[in-house]
């Protein structure tokens, strides 16, 4: 299984508490991914998130009904959070979300996320082809949704 990385930085005019805030609201990821994907929380609202939570979405790949279960491994309020797919349409899905305080009070936010592919060589074909392009246009849809709420700084 080959491991691959996605990176992204983007400052952020508003403190870490106020961003981070907008992240810990799990019902807020529907509105900073592509429509194109009809992405959905399944798991019952309120979420409590913590250390341990679990996450349903459906959502839709290529036009594929999927299915994608996160827990969250790791929670620093403020500071960080780490999701990760428990079952889903990666062999390995690791992301890790910090929320740096700047001097002037505004944050560098980091995505990093680690992943692989199933299928062996068809999956990095697969990657290839179109995974890898795909998951930068949906982050970098994210980054223009995220910037327009909280202002680039």
């Amino acid at each position: 299984m080959r491991y691959h990385t996605l990176r992204r930085e983007q400052r952020l005019a508003q403190s870490p508490e106020e961003v981070f805030e907008f992240f810990g609201d799990a019902g807020n990821l529907e509105a900073i991914t592509p429509a194109s994907l009809s992405f959905r929380i399944v798991t019952p609202r309120p979420i409590a998130m913590g250390t341990g939570t679990l996450i349903e979405y459906r959502l839709q790949m290529r036009g594929l009904p999927l299915m994608w279960l996160t827990r969250i491994d790791e929670w620093t309020p403020a500071r960080r959070f780490v999701d990760v797919q428990l079952a889903g349409p990666y062999a390995l899905w690791h992301h890790t979300h910090e929320f740096e305080p700047m001097a002037d009070g505004s944050t560098l936010m980091r995505d990093t996320v680690r992943y692989a592919l199933p299928y062996g060589l068809l999956g990095e074909i697969a990657h290839a082809a179109f995974v890898r392009r795909e998951l930068a246009t949906i982050f970098e849809y994210r980054h223009a949704e995220v910037a327009r709420r909280f202002g680039s700084a």
